[in-house]
């Protein structure tokens, strides 16, 4: 693709921004259009706790996502520190941490056994005892006594990321549509009745492109956030149970989000007061203390997904449709970005994606490569 091409750009969420950030450095021009705001973003995205966890999340699926977030790891430093020149977007690298109440110990103990198996032994992580889960985390309640410590997993202020991303790409000249839903075809958005042509168009709209993409899904995910100026939390904390996983992840100004991994449903109704029974009593019971936190903020949202719950890229006359990062988008982001850029730009997959086993890497090809896309992209 010619490096001065315009490309329009449907769905302002994680994917579209980053994709309008890529194309913008590379000197084309880039429309983007979001259906909602951009600035109180409703995007799957925006609720989200910004976790990259490729270990913990290999537990519960492939070793393609673990290797492709292992990537990622290595990407997004390298990103924020080019993002840092509009704003520092928080970014935490002291792993995260896996615990279970005692009568669930046999829970961890079995995710450890399974992570022994699947995954190599520098990506096993480090099991606590009582007194060494203490020191790590002081403030975890003193019934925990045991735990498994993954030094390599990080997090980003997700909701940072969104605004530091408009910002920078309106410096560098992006045409931002807020409230304008689109429908695409061949190298068009439709706007209001009216047809735009551009070089490219990419689909970052996730669940709202369901309609065009019948395979595409939601899966809904509900957040608490709460504000406890009495605890302190230097990482994400998963809690196992055996009906459901939750997660705690600290972010700025004594802020912590709580969340359930995945609920296999489509229903986009506010949090039921079931499910805000739980996520309370798991912060409770990681730290008494949280009962006097503030909640200020309780939502659902939608994550897109495919059949197989990897991400896919669909190139046909013109068009780009990206979808299925089902709830990995902070994990799987960097590289599926990273791979279209070298599609488009006819060049070498960044070194940190060339370190990708064989195996894995002819997989990932696949579903970024597997469609013909030469009418897309000359």
């Amino acid at each position: 693709m010619r490096s001065d091409a315009h490309v329009g750009i449907a769905g302002a969420g994680l994917l579209g921004r980053l994709f309008a950030w890529q194309l913008l450095e590379k000197g084309c021009r880039v429309s983007l259009y979001e259906a909602g705001s951009l600035t109180r973003s409703t995007a799957a995205a925006h609720t989200a706790a910004g976790m990259v966890a490729p270990i913990s999340e290999a537990i519960d699926t492939e070793l393609l996502m673990y290797q492709m977030g292992i990537v990622a790891l290595e990407i997004w430093p390298q990103w924020l520190t080019q993002l840092a020149a509009v704003e520092t977007v928080a970014y935490g690298t002291n792993g995260s941490l896996v615990i279970a109440h005692p009568q669930d110990h046999s829970l961890l103990t079995q995710y450890i056994r399974d992570m022994k198996h699947i995954l190599p032994a520098d990506a096993q992580g480090t099991v606590l005892d009582q007194t060494t889960l203490h020191e790590l985390e002081p403030d975890i309640g003193e019934h925990f006594r045991h735990g498994l410590w993954l030094t390599r997993e990080a997090h980003i202020d997700n909701r940072s990321l969104l605004t530091v991303l408009l910002k920078r790409i309106q410096v560098l000249g992006c045409q931002c549509f807020e409230n304008t839903p689109v429908s695409i075809s061949e190298n068009r958005l439709r706007v209001n009745d009216v047809a735009k042509e551009f070089d490219l168009v990419i689909d970052c709209r996730g669940v709202g492109a369901k309609e065009a993409w019948q395979e595409v899904r939601g899966v809904r995910g509900e957040i608490l956030r709460v504000v406890a100026d009495e605890v302190n939390l230097q990482r994400p904390v998963r809690l196992l149970h055996p009906r459901y996983q939750l997660y705690v992840v600290p972010a700025a100004d004594q802020q912590f989000i709580i969340g359930a991994t995945q609920i296999e449903s489509e229903d986009n109704s506010p949090v039921s007061v079931q499910s805000c029974l739980e996520l309370c009593s798991a912060l409770y019971t990681l730290n008494p203390a949280f009962a006097e936190a503030r909640i200020i903020e309780l939502t659902a949202n939608l994550r897109p997904a495919l059949n197989d719950n990897r991400p896919r890229v669909l190139w046909d006359k013109g068009v780009a449709s990206i979808n299925g990062l089902y709830r990995h988008g902070y994990l799987l982001a960097p590289v599926v970005v990273s791979h279209v850029m070298s599609a488009l730009f006819n060049t070498t997959k960044a070194n940190v994606i060339n370190k990708m086993s064989q195996p894995f890497a002819c997989v990932l090809d696949r579903f970024i490569h597997g469609s013909e896309y030469a009418d897309c992209i000359h």
